[in-house]
């Protein structure tokens, strides 16, 4: 059986409705799950960054980020391994306020993932943590066991590369001098 892995698509596209589509659309044609999504503006005027990551082997998303690629509103598509990027997620979780104040151990598990307490009243309290995804569902898993928790939610894991560039700007430059009849 051929090893998956987490991988982490980066695809650059500009803002144009529909482009979200076309590209879970590659997912799901070849039947692979997309694990998390997060879309935002990226470093780049007019540009925004889609961060996907999905369970697959190596072979499997090197085809479906060309087949992104190909997408005429995607400027540029790349895979990465976690090794490659700075990831984060951010969670929200709400407790029952009387578990918290039953249960002074929920309160140092909170202190002991650097979570950080947004509000508490006299019926729930929020609790807001920021890291990976191994971190989120530790605290999760923790607060579940002292059948405290009435609301979670994380996002979807948001990245950048490890170089110092977004890894459109060399694409980006090359389109330019090619425009310009600079191109080398």
């Amino acid at each position: 059986m051929i090893e998956k892995k987490l991988y982490t698509l980066l695809v650059y596209s500009e803002n144009i409705a529909g482009i979200l589509n076309q590209i879970t659309a590659v997912f799901t044609r070849r039947q692979l799950n997309i694990e998390s999504l997060n879309v935002s503006a990226s470093s780049i005027k007019d540009v925004h960054k889609y961060t996907i990551t999905a369970w697959s082997n190596e072979d499997q998303i090197e085809k479906i980020t060309r087949q992104i690629e190909k997408k005429i509103d995607v400027i540029k598509a790349n895979y990465y391994t976690d090794d490659q990027l700075f990831i984060h997620e951010v969670a929200l979780f709400k407790i029952s306020t009387s578990v918290l104040m039953e249960n002074p151990e929920i309160s140092r598990s909170i202190r002991r993932h650097n979570a950080r307490m947004m509000e508490v009243n006299s019926i729930y309290s929020t609790v807001h943590l920021t890291g990976m995804t191994e971190d989120i569902t530790s605290l999760f898993g923790i607060l579940s066991g002292f059948n405290c928790l009435l609301q979670y939610t994380r996002s979807g894991r948001i990245a950048v590369t490890r170089s110092v560039e977004e890894p459109i700007s060399d694409y980006l430059d090359e389109q330019n001098r090619k425009e310009n009849g600079t191109a080398d």
